[in-house]
């Protein structure tokens, strides 16, 4: 076994730079809102796991278990070379791909790429260990903004999984996926999974679980604020709101002040003033449909290859070639 490698293109303390950027911008703005990557420290990757198996939260094993129906066909359809995963974290849906595409295909290395060093160390020594005869070449990065740091060489699959793609806004995702094109050759691959339109009734539980699970995943950004910034926030003081936006087709998650208060962010010198109900938004899921998808992946110069859905068309796994 090939001893995996791992470059860092993102320190701790560039992590806390962005922080008190996107902090200041947006708990200064009106309406206030603060992005959903800030949720994940280590108590934040916690939760989201113990989301990932509750009942209400659908997404993760109808997407697995697509995967497992149709990833022969992926390893098939797919020509790659090299693997990269964009979000990688623990790569556990990732082995399904790996084994399809060593076992199918002229797989010769992954790259996971992750924000997390330390998550991201234990997911390539873990994938070194289960296939000694793949290179392992971490990027320890932001996807959003550091894809010209992603290797090359070799012919390229890029895959985007876990309907990641949905907490981009429009115009945020017709940017990512130009960028994805330009590190792209023409013929080279993108794999993307995305949450599909279904009936709210089904996809509000999903975000706003009986146990209040979520709920304290939503609250865990302002423990992040608090612990990186030494604000003061109190998270038991904002309850948990998820809605189904019909015109955008997407789920927006809020944080909604129980009562009046003044929150000292002291780290930015900042005094933060909530009235009763004031909101801060945290996260938003977009929900696709695939002639939807299709489009947005021809906009930024891709050719849809292949489209798999579940039985109950709630998950998609795209494949795409860059033109």
């Amino acid at each position: 076994m090939t001893a995996p490698t791992v470059e860092i293109h993102l320190s701790d303390a560039d992590l806390t730079t962005a922080l008190r950027s996107d902090a200041t911008r947006g708990l200064t703005a009106d309406p206030k809102w603060l992005p959903p990557k800030w949720f994940y420290d280590a108590r934040g990757s916690e939760l989201f796991e113990r989301i990932t198996e509750l009942p209400e939260y659908y997404p993760t094993r109808t997407e697995r278990a697509l995967l497992e129906r149709v990833v022969g066909e992926i390893a098939r359809d797919a020509r790659a070379e090299v693997l990269v995963e964009l979000g990688a974290g623990s790569a556990a849906k990732t082995r399904l791909l790996l084994s399809a595409l060593t076992a199918d295909g002229p797989l010769k290395t992954y790259v996971p790429q992750d924000v997390s060093a330390t998550a991201l160390r234990e997911a390539a020594d873990r994938v070194a260990a289960e296939f000694p005869t793949l290179g392992v070449h971490g990027v320890v990065s932001d996807f959003t903004d550091t894809l010209q740091n992603l290797p090359r060489g070799g012919r390229r699959m890029i895959a985007f999984l876990g309907g990641t793609i949905g907490n981009l806004v429009p115009a945020e995702r017709a940017e990512f996926l130009a960028g994805i094109r330009d590190v792209l050759e023409p013929g080279e691959q993108l794999l993307i999974g995305a949450g599909l339109v279904i009936a709210p009734e089904i996809l509000v539980p999903a975000y706003d679980d009986a146990a209040g699970v979520t709920a304290e995943f939503n609250r865990n950004v302002l423990h992040v604020l608090n612990a990186r910034l030494d604000a003061d926030f109190e998270p038991e003081k904002f309850e948990h709101i998820a809605r189904w936006d019909t015109e955008h087709e997407w789920i927006e998650m809020r944080l909604a002040a129980t009562e009046d208060m003044a929150v000292r962010v002291r780290e930015l010198d900042l005094t933060v003033r909530f009235d009763r109900g004031e909101q801060i938004l945290t996260e938003i899921s977009a929900k696709f449909h695939v002639d939807g998808l299709r489009a947005e992946l021809a906009a930024a110069g891709f050719e849809t290859e292949r489209v798999w859905t579940d039985p109950d068309d709630r998950f998609a796994l795209v494949l795409a070639a860059r033109t």
